[in-house]
């Protein structure tokens, strides 16, 4: 069976495993715990607009998760069917930032590719972040200056409360030799921002405001 599962919805899998788990140890009612285990198998598969017989026998065990234990068998069985972030050359990445002329880029080989629906990374030297997304299954790379804020905050990328900087990004004005700036709080880490991603909106909006 191919891979038919993004990261973001993993991650969103992950979350409703969470409130399953919470549900059993909070709730004393048997009704509000079948409507826990109800709700959150409803949610799970409405991530997905079409799935065959072995796809769906994979996703149904998720209304039985009653502990951790469960949810990491689980999560572990779900695993192999990740489809990993394109993959991306550094030569690519170059060609995505072709101003960038001493560009630092990490290995990629250090990276879970299952794990990330964005590249992201910090360049020290420069003080920059270099993003690369996808869009209409096409790279786009993003860049800009990045400072931490040294405060916890909303990340306009993945939603959540995290230790978060100001991205700003320089783009052409509509009148020549002018330019406009774009930027928003998103994560310092990038790798934690991945995690926390449970649904693409937020990050496409963050690319097509900041492109």
């Amino acid at each position: 069976m191919q891979p038919f599962i993004r990261n973001e919805q993993y991650n969103f899998i992950k979350s409703q495993t969470q409130i399953l788990i919470n549900g059993y140890v909070t709730a004393n009612d048997r009704d509000v715990v079948s409507t826990v285990k109800s709700v959150a198998k409803e949610r799970v598969l409405e991530l997905f607009t079409e799935l065959d017989d072995r796809q769906k026998q994979l996703l149904d065990p998720v209304d039985t998760i009653k502990d951790p234990a469960q949810a990491e068998a689980f999560l572990l069985d779900l695993r192999p069917y990740v489809i990993p972030f394109k993959e991306i050359t550094e030569q690519t990445i170059k060609k995505l930032f072709p101003k960038a002329k001493k560009l630092k880029v990490p290995k990629m080989e250090t990276i879970d590719l299952r794990e990330i629906s964005y590249f992201g990374w910090d360049d020290s030297g420069s003080g920059k972040k270099f993003i690369i997304a996808t869009r209409d299954d096409k790279f786009v790379g993003l860049h800009g200056t990045f400072k931490p804020s040294h405060k916890k905050g909303i990340c306009a990328i993945c939603s959540r409360f995290e230790e978060v900087g100001m991205f700003m990004s320089e783009t052409k004005g509509s009148v020549q030799g002018t330019f406009t700036k774009k930027g928003n709080y998103i994560c310092q880490d990038s790798l934690k921002c991945n995690q926390n991603i449970t649904s693409l909106d937020k990050l496409d909006d963050f690319v097509a405001r900041v492109k």
